[in-house]
């Protein structure tokens, strides 16, 4: 039997990578948060709750683990990326130092880095393949450069420790299990989209002209290819796209989010405010590696998530309760 450790496993993308690991008897599942974990994950896994920027901690959440699925980090929306670039750039270099080099230590078998789309940010090829990274201009904001700067650790440490790693690059997750935040832009556009919507905002806000694209892809969906990656003997060493390929704009988004919470086609209208300085207006990767070295595809359509992801939203509103 397999032990993964999960760090940031409370997370929206945590969380259902820990559920789809507990779905399968073969794993056994550690939890590395300093979150609140919910009480059914307390209940499934082993909770560790100690700072990974420290090499003492990381070390005991890693120790009798065979996996390591790498997601804690400080993410959010976009202006969660323009509030705190140094703090972000910190954290996460800091977490990189200490929990990669537990995993070189503790001989793990597998150390599978959760990276992100925007090591693609000023992509100029699209759809966009795995292996257009070393030609791709580098990220200018510090969340997509620190993204970047994870890959190249797991690569650096198998170039000279042998460590066995995977990268995972999941696009534009959505789903039940992250909330809205009060300030737009803190939390991803799914979730600020549908409490815009369902608090009665008309026109609805968004961000730019709404012709930016981006490829949404469900937090289901992207748990069953972090772990289809981890598992199979294709991904040793390799990187991968983990994401839907349907590309949509802002405002088509908008609109599905608009139409899921039950509004009039007809009266749909956008007010555009200023964007961000890091604000991508092309986001549309390539999944044919993940189809062909893994088997694995996005299942779930836009409208059906979007769809669950508003019932989620106003049961939390009706009972007035933090996600759990």
């Amino acid at each position: 039997m397999s032990r993964v450790l999960v760090t940031g496993g409370a997370g929206t993308i945590g969380a259902a990578v820990v559920r789809r690991l507990l779905a399968d008897p073969s794993f056994e599942v550690r939890v590395s948060d300093q979150r609140l974990a919910p009480q059914w994950m307390r209940e499934g896994c082993e909770v560790h709750t100690g700072d990974l920027r420290l090499p003492e901690e990381a070390r005991t959440a890693t120790k009798g683990c065979t996996h390591v699925i790498h997601l804690a980090a400080i993410v959010g929306g976009i202006a969660n990326f323009h509030k705190l670039p140094y703090t972000l750039t910190e954290v996460n270099n800091a977490l990189y130092n200490a929990v990669i080099r537990a995993a070189i230590e503790l001989d793990v078998e597998r150390f599978v880095y959760v990276s992100s789309s925007m090591v693609f940010e000023r992509a100029e090829l699209f759809p966009t393949p795995e292996d257009y990274l070393p030609e791709c201009p580098v990220p200018v904001s510090a969340y997509g450069f620190s993204k970047l700067t994870g890959e190249v650790y797991c690569r650096a440490a198998h170039d000279e420790h042998g460590l066995p790693y995977t990268i995972c690059r999941p696009f534009n997750a959505y789903g039940p299990g992250e909330m809205p935040d009060a300030e737009p832009g803190i939390a991803h556009a799914v979730p600020d989209l549908i409490n815009k919507v369902l608090s009665g905002q008309r026109p609805l806000e968004i961000f730019g002209s709404g012709e930016q694209t981006r490829t949404l892809t469900h937090v289901e969906d992207i748990a069953d290819g972090v772990v289809a990656a981890m598992s199979s003997p294709a991904g040793l060493n390799e990187d991968f796209n983990i994401s839907a390929s349907r590309e949509l704009t802002v405002a088509e988004i908008a609109r599905i989010v608009w139409e899921a919470c039950g509004e009039d086609p007809d009266g749909f209208e956008l007010e555009h405010l200023p964007t961000f300085a890091v604000d991508v207006q092309r986001r549309w990767p390539s999944v044919e590696k993940a189809r062909r070295l893994l088997g694995w595809e996005s299942r779930i359509e836009v409208e059906d998530g979007i769809a669950a992801t508003v019932r989620w939203l106003r049961e939390l509103r009706a009972i007035g309760s933090p996600a759990a």
